[in-house]
């Protein structure tokens, strides 16, 4: 009789286990993949010709074309940032980030971020560049 009720209480045990709460929020995760479909200077006021872009995820760097894949929670938020430096003696630089929480889209979404860059010196200065940097992201 007594191992008849060991038996019970370890499946119980088990079921518990494996059903509890806690071990199904660990489990509990979204695969989200991040591309940088493009960055394009959409409007350039005698800023420059010849530039640096960048652009990252959660810290991660993204090149145009390029995905980053990542694990996260459910509710977790993306941190999108771009950026853009005009190249001559002096550098125009601009930057912008932006956050996007999961929770706000289900399964997929597309985010622009506009980064604007100020001419610093010369007979153009405080002309301005626009760059815009679209990233889609889709959970999974």
């Amino acid at each position: 009789m007594f191992k008849k009720w060991a038996n019970v209480f370890m499946i119980l045990a088990l079921v518990f286990a494996v059903c509890s709460p806690t071990s199904y929020a660990a489990a509990k995760s979204v695969k989200v993949t991040v591309t940088l479909v493009s960055a394009e200077l959409v409007e350039n006021n005698s800023v420059g010709n010849e530039w640096a872009i960048g652009a990252s995820v959660n810290g991660k760097e993204l090149e145009e074309g390029s995905s980053v894949t990542l694990n996260m929670k459910p509710s977790g938020s993306l941190k999108l940032e771009a950026l853009a430096e005009e190249q001559d003696k002096i550098p125009d630089y601009g930057s912008k980030s932006t956050t996007v929480k999961l929770s706000s889209f289900s399964k997929s979404t597309t985010k622009t971020v506009a980064v604007v860059v100020t001419e610093n010196r010369g007979r153009y200065s405080g002309n301005t560049a626009t760059w815009e940097f679209k990233f889609k992201i889709t959970k999974k």
